[in-house]
């Protein structure tokens, strides 16, 4: 039995370190607890993932001390194409395109690496006295009047006064509480890889929307691109089961020639596309955050940047009731959390959904309804701005950490 902390974080992925800085930064004690040791999660080994990070997003990372450990790594994303096609045909004559010099802060985002990220928060988790991290994994939780109790497969108990889980889609945290889940399987399968290119990408990302699903082509340093593209499962399966040379011959009619001849670098991984809501946030001295509480279509890119809002609203939410002299624990002040959160991401979860029904078929009334939409949206720049804003995360109630 170790002291009781006032936070127990369950998941050292992104968002559960991201969370475990910034409190820890605003005087509360933490534990993060993950399976994996450090040494599998801290691997540099290049292999292709990386992030789309909203202006906001970077915002958060800059204030926990992690943006100067991997801006150097980043790839300012300037400009942002999406076109509607078939493969091989190339794109429908009405497209979207927004420009980053129309709003004033700069860059509406950066891609990074996994590899940057998750390594750059390990180090600095390792440099902040008030976390202490634990290598084991969760068995049992158990919540009492004074706190709640963790039970690890080592036989180890931690306790602390409230839990936080991190733990991903399948979050252990939240079946242990209860906790219910609404979604449905989109019938796709996100490839993603990156590709090496002969051209300059110029810090372009492209989203090409096709019968089976979206491509998403988004710039790396150098030329190299990241890309998300989506099949339905049987025809991703087959995919996937290609060699490297037979997978380059399927996506280049898709990928097109724009930016030269392509090749693969690093490894291929398929994830299966659902929506996945947990139908509450909070429970007795327990918040859920990130893929624990929401887990959406990545047709946005906004996954890790809806979580680390999650994380900027919960450290507001906790910071402010210490600081007026409230139990950070109670019911009514995770009440907050929950509203805060809850329509923001309802509201993004019906965005991607809607989007990707729409987008991802070959029905010829909506396809010219949706290329004519896209035309009068790239043709009205106050509308345009507006869904450019979105795309930085500059809209909505922002947290402390994202203003």
């Amino acid at each position: 039995m170790e002291e009781t902390r006032d936070i127990l974080i369950v998941g050292g992925g992104l968002n559960g370190p991201a969370l475990a800085l910034a409190l820890a930064r605003k005087g509360f004690s933490v534990t993060v607890v993950d399976a994996l040791p450090e040494t599998v999660r801290k691997n540099a080994a290049f292999d292709g993932r990386a992030y789309a990070l909203a202006l906001a997003s970077q915002r958060l990372l800059t204030r926990i001390g992690i943006w100067d450990r991997v801006a150097g790594h980043s790839q300012p994303m300037h400009e942002i194409k999406a076109s509607d096609g078939r493969a091989g045909e190339g794109p429908a004559p009405f497209f979207l395109h927004f420009d980053s010099a129309e709003i004033e802060e700069g860059p509406m985002g950066h891609m990074l690496e996994d590899r940057y990220l998750r390594r750059a928060f390990l180090d600095t988790m390792n440099e902040e006295p008030g976390i202490h991290q634990v290598q084991d994994r969760v068995i049992a939780q158990e919540v009492d009047a004074s706190g709640v109790s963790l039970r690890l497969e080592s036989g180890q108990i931690l306790r602390g006064r409230l839990l936080v889980g991190c733990d991903g889609r399948e979050s252990g945290t939240a079946q242990r509480a209860g906790i219910r889940r609404t979604g449905w399987d989109y019938g796709q399968t996100a490839l993603v890889c990156a590709i090496g290119h002969e051209k300059p990408h110029h810090g372009i990302a492209h989203q090409f929307f096709m019968p089976p699903g979206p491509l998403a082509i988004l710039p790396l340093p150098g030329n190299v691109s990241s890309i998300v593209w989506s099949e339905t499962h049987d025809s991703a399966a087959a995919i996937n089961a290609l060699s490297d040379k037979d997978y380059l011959d399927v996506l280049r009619p898709r990928f097109g020639d724009f930016l030269g001849q392509i090749r693969l670098k690093g490894k291929r991984f398929a994830y299966p596309l659902k929506l996945t809501i947990a139908n509450r946030f909070v429970d007795e001295r327990l918040a859920l955050i990130g893929d624990a509480a929401h887990g959406m279509h990545p047709i946005a890119g906004q996954g890790l940047n809806a979580g680390l809002r999650d994380v900027g609203a919960l450290v507001d939410v906790l910071g402010q009731a210490a600081r007026r002299g409230e139990d950070f624990t109670s019911p009514l002040v995770l009440d907050r959390y929950q509203e805060w959160r809850r329509f923001d991401v309802a509201t993004l979860a019906m965005a991607t959904d809607l989007t990707n029904k729409l987008f991802s078929n070959d029905n010829p009334v909506l396809r010219t309804a949706r290329d004519l939409g896209m035309g009068v949206v790239n043709a009205m720049p106050g509308l345009r701005r507006g869904f450019l804003r979105e795309a930085a995360g500059l809209t909505g109630e922002l947290p402390e950490l994202m203003r």
